[in-house]
């Protein structure tokens, strides 16, 4: 299919309004991307949680450490692949987004569980 000087196929020119399916994808993405990246620095900050999901989160600074690397994943994964364009050069880029929010992902579910035990040394029990 040709495509337009936008590397668009030609229906998705701007004239014809599918660029700006785009633009509203993009606000959305970067509206959800904000909100999970600002309850990750709350949960880090004041070891608070949004109430979906907080009962099980027993180290939330950690389920915000993971709140913030998904979100920095899944914003290399978006605009540099899918709302970027049809530009396979950007594959890995956008591959190495979607590893990075896996690992966020990780930490998430890392912070459902107890933490290890500190060991008690002899000067603690003075």
């Amino acid at each position: 299919m040709p495509s337009s000087e936008h590397g668009m196929p030609f229906p998705a020119r701007l004239g014809s309004g599918g660029l700006m399916h785009y633009s509203y994808m993009a606000v959305a993405g970067v509206g959800a991307l904000l909100a999970l990246a600002g309850a990750g620095v709350a949960a880090i900050t004041t070891g608070r949680l949004p109430p979906l999901g907080s009962g099980s989160v027993l180290r939330p600074a950690l389920w915000g450490y993971g709140a913030v690397l998904s979100a920095v994943g899944l914003a290399l994964f978006l605009f540099l692949g899918p709302l970027h364009g049809p530009d396979i050069g950007m594959a890995p880029y956008a591959l190495t987004g979607t590893a990075v929010a896996l690992f966020g992902s990780a930490f998430q579910i890392a912070s459902r569980r107890p933490g290890r035990p500190v060991p008690r040394t002899p000067a603690d029990e003075r």
